[in-house]
């Protein structure tokens, strides 16, 4: 699955390389390496295929859950679609609560002990992941994982996830996604130990 999934983010151009003009990451990360899965919302055929591997992870690592929780906003438009191919309730996570009405930052009905999932289009540092699932733990909710489409797999990623609880999940990761790059030609052989360097060391790649 994971090599399949990596193919079809290929497939719709997710993948761009920069190292010349590093990308800019809201936590101030630079990286020379984008996956923009925002577009899979573009491509139906490959968007069921995404929804059906989704559901088949979900399945199998977490059977028992009750609630899926999109994450705002790359997150809604994924858990949106496998919630209703499996037939299951939906939240979404607010970054911060509103400033007007009920100021919530859960929107939808969560009921109190109910299991989350909270569904991610990415998991980068795992920050903002772990922050939605403490405003779901906050509102009564019990997150039982994160599961993303894609993973970095920085290590302040894995420091995240020893942080909590419950596990962070994705259908591939980085290093499955340079290798069938490479394969494909996406990206030059010759840029792979930049890219590993950055992956290792996000905040002194560039030095």
């Amino acid at each position: 699955m994971q090599k399949e999934v990596a193919d079809l983010l290929l497939s719709i151009e997710a993948v761009t390389l920069s190292p010349d003009k590093p990308f800019t990451w809201s936590s101030g990360i630079k990286s020379p390496i984008y996956c923009d899965n925002r577009l899979i919302m573009s491509f139906p055929e490959q968007r069921r295929k995404f929804i059906n591997y989704f559901v088949q992870y979900i399945k199998e690592h977490f059977p028992d859950v009750d609630v899926l929780a999109g994450t705002a906003t790359a997150g809604i438009p994924h858990a949106a679609w496998i919630a209703d191919h499996m037939e299951l309730p939906m939240i979404y996570v607010r970054s911060s609560s509103k400033d007007h009405g009920k100021q919530n930052k859960i929107e939808g009905l969560l009921e109190e002990g109910k299991k989350v999932l909270v569904i991610e289009d990415l998991i980068s540092t795992g920050g903002s992941s772990i922050e939605a699932g403490k405003a779901v733990e906050a509102s009564g909710g019990n997150v039982i994982g994160i599961c993303s489409i894609f993973t970095y797999e920085l290590p302040l990623a894995d420091e995240a996830e020893r942080s909590v609880g419950y596990p962070l999940k994705s259908l591939t990761t980085y290093s499955i996604l340079l290798d069938r790059a490479v394969e494909q030609k996406v990206i030059e052989h010759s840029d792979l130990s930049l890219l590993q360097k950055w992956r290792m060391n996000p905040a002194g790649w560039l030095s």
